[in-house]
């Protein structure tokens, strides 16, 4: 029987293709991924949103089903876009790569606002930043000119908890998974927790990097929501060194050469607010709630949450207070030595990596299911 070249050449290719993959199946795939929301953002309520997330997976496993279990999401904090907080152009910076390696099929998503994904046209205006930053940006025009052009919040936390779940949603049809489990940083705390106390049935396990806890938060958003003069926050190069330097405790914390390398990342993921003044990264001020002892006390997840000894932004007290608020009977604080906020870059990170990988694994650290621990010298 003659054989169809067509069917020949597709068999040919995937044969060609299979063997490529077993031949360089340790190499990182780097996949963008897109997924469209109706915002529910003040700023821009029912109009379309394109959140922008990656995935960072081994080619070896990219077609293979997942673990139920081994399926991440990663959710940035209030002015960092995930791309450059987990999957910097620093690779051995990465704490994706790091999950993907271990046989994690990972993601990030930037929320509404953040990185590549749908930014707010109010955000283009360089006035509506802090009044404190105002000057910098638009020092030549009279004060009245410099009167913000918004003056209610571009996004909210709810907006925030209505993005991820859109993300969720796409990552569990994409590979077929009841759960994912999230990990965050920072103001990802009230994000990925206050989303996961909404949403129990769709997250497995839940890992945050110094969670913003305020146990005497509101439960509810303010209606209406207040004014604020100047809803988006903006950050130098200098400003985004000098608060990471005001963090040391040890020497050797972190590589000086770092803060350009990141800098420039985020000069990549905001190309118009690379163009402001000398260069600034844009995030909006996202008013917060639900992320207090009553909703907390109710929570059943396991959660890991990690904290650097030197962190000035959200300090470990605050951190144990969640831990002693918390109502899972699987829960394990971490205390960090020698780290601050930023500890994911900084001299004990592959200690938070190690962590974070022991925890999604078995929902353990050290043999430690629930209970405090310190690691690092």
């Amino acid at each position: 029987m003659r054989q169809n070249p067509i069917v020949f050449c597709a068999v040919l290719l995937g044969l060609l293709s299979r063997a490529a993959l077993a031949d360089d199946a340790d190499r990182l795939l780097r996949i963008d991924h897109y997924v469209p929301v109706t915002s529910i953002a003040p700023s821009m309520p029912g109009q379309v949103a394109q959140l922008y997330v990656r995935e960072v997976v081994l080619a070896g496993t990219a077609l293979r089903k997942p673990d139920p279990q081994g399926v991440l999401l990663f959710v940035h904090g209030a002015g960092t876009p995930a791309e450059v907080a987990f999957d910097p152009s620093l690779r051995s910076y990465s704490w994706m790569a790091y999950l993907a390696r271990a046989g994690f099929d990972v993601f990030s998503v930037d929320m509404t606002g953040y990185g590549r994904s749908t930014r707010p046209l109010a955000m283009n205006d360089a006035r509506n930043a802090a009044k404190e930053s105002r000057a910098q940006l638009v020092p030549r025009l009279i004060a009245a000119t410099c009167s913000p052009s918004r003056t209610q919040a571009i996004t909210t936390i709810e907006s925030d908890w209505h993005d991820i779940d859109a993300a969720v949603d796409y990552v569990r049809a994409l590979r077929q998974v009841d759960k994912v489990s999230l990990l965050g940083w920072s103001q990802g705390g009230p994000r990925t927790a206050g989303y996961t106390a909404r949403n129990p049935a769709k997250v497995a396990k839940l890992v945050v990097l110094a969670p913003a806890y305020n146990r005497a938060g509101p439960a509810q958003a303010p209606s209406p929501l207040p004014t604020v003069d100047g809803p988006m926050s903006v950050q130098t190069q200098a400003e985004f060194k000098a608060n990471w330097d005001r963090q040391l405790g040890c020497p050797g914390q972190y590589d000086p050469n770092a803060v350009h390398a990141l800098w420039a990342d985020f000069r990549e993921s905001d190309p118009v607010g690379a163009t402001w003044g000398t260069g600034v990264r844009r995030a909006p001020q996202v008013p917060t709630w639900g992320f207090n002892q009553a909703v907390v006390a109710r929570m059943q997840t396991p959660f890991l949450m990690v904290v650097g000894s030197h962190d000035k932004q959200v300090l470990p007290e605050r951190v144990r207070e969640l831990y002693a608020d918390l109502g899972s009977k699987q829960k394990v604080f971490i205390e960090l030595a020698c780290a601050s906020h930023n500890a994911m870059w900084e001299k004990p990170r592959e200690l938070l990596f190690k962590a974070s990988l022991d925890w999604l694994r078995s929902g353990t650290v050290n043999g430690v299911t629930a209970g405090e621990l310190k690691l690092g010298d």
